[in-house]
């Protein structure tokens, strides 16, 4: 238990099924799926805890030994959680009475038990509300309780959970990766993800900057690809992302991502020009 958590407390906002695009990336991740110890941090899940029952829900599938901690930094927001996981345990609730999912006060300082450390820290929608200046070193003091291969996933969704982005975050604090998920059915155009791109780009979404040429190119081909709309969303994307790449943005990945309304790219190819 934290005495003094570090940070403030999110706006929490928690809605069903809101990080479901996130929860989809993280256990298809080498950190969760090669982990000595999966123990997985959802950090700032905000007012109620069922993002972190979600999360374990999910993460059990690939990982049956899987550990789910949800932390917060107001007191009630965890007396509340576990009230939730009190119904989850007595089977009053679509969720496995079994679920591996525990509660605790906590911020940036991501305080866990016995001096363990995480597989994964998840960040999302807590950073928004923080100056661009401020994400270095909360980056850093998240990663710091990382154990060895671990990785740190902090970046933004809307509320229903349809436009979402987030950076992949090294044990050293070194982002490594930039990744964006589009729910692609009822999809206007992909630039939509620039009202929820992560704290440390959200500002930066303007002419002379990458992730404002990345969006930018990225539209321009989504029009291109207009006329597979007849076949599906899908379509359109995969020939989106693919011309992309024939343009020589690194994207990674292949279909199988894409087809998911997902693009990756390096953290080199969307960082901040300065």
């Amino acid at each position: 238990m934290a005495s003094s958590p570090l940070g403030r407390p999110t706006r929490g906002t928690t809605g069903t099924n809101r990080l479901r695009r996130n929860d989809r990336w993280i256990a298809a991740s080498d950190a969760l799926r090669r982990a000595s110890d999966p123990l997985v941090v959802d950090l700032g899940y905000g007012a109620s805890g069922v993002t972190a029952f979600e999360l374990a829900t999910r993460l059990v599938r690939v990982r049956p030994d899987v550990e789910v901690r949800g932390l917060e930094i107001d007191p009630a927001r965890v007396a509340s959680a576990e009230t939730q996981l009190a119904e989850v345990r007595a089977g009053r609730t679509p969720f496995a009475a079994d679920l591996p999912v525990s509660f605790g006060r906590g911020g940036f300082e991501v305080p866990l038990p016995d001096g363990r450390r995480a597989a994964v820290i998840r960040s999302m929608n807590v950073l928004r509300q923080y100056d661009e200046q401020d994400v270095p070193d909360a980056w850093a003091r998240m990663t710091s309780r990382l154990a060895p291969g671990g990785l740190l996933f902090e970046g933004t969704c809307d509320e229903i959970g349809r436009v979402a982005s987030w950076i992949d975050v090294a044990p050293d604090a070194a982002p490594l990766r930039f990744t964006l998920s589009l729910r692609l059915a009822d999809l206007d155009r992909p630039s939509i993800v620039a009202e929820r791109l992560p704290k440390a780009l959200i500002h930066r979404n303007v002419p002379g900057e990458r992730i404002h040429a990345l969006l930018t190119d990225l539209d321009r081909e989504w029009d291109r690809a207009a006329g597979l709309s007849t076949f599906g969303a899908t379509q359109r994307f995969l020939a989106a992302a693919g011309a992309l790449r024939a343009q020589g943005w690194p994207v990674l990945g292949g279909r199988t991502r894409w087809r998911l309304g997902e693009l990756t790219l390096p953290w080199s190819a969307v960082a901040p020009a300065t």
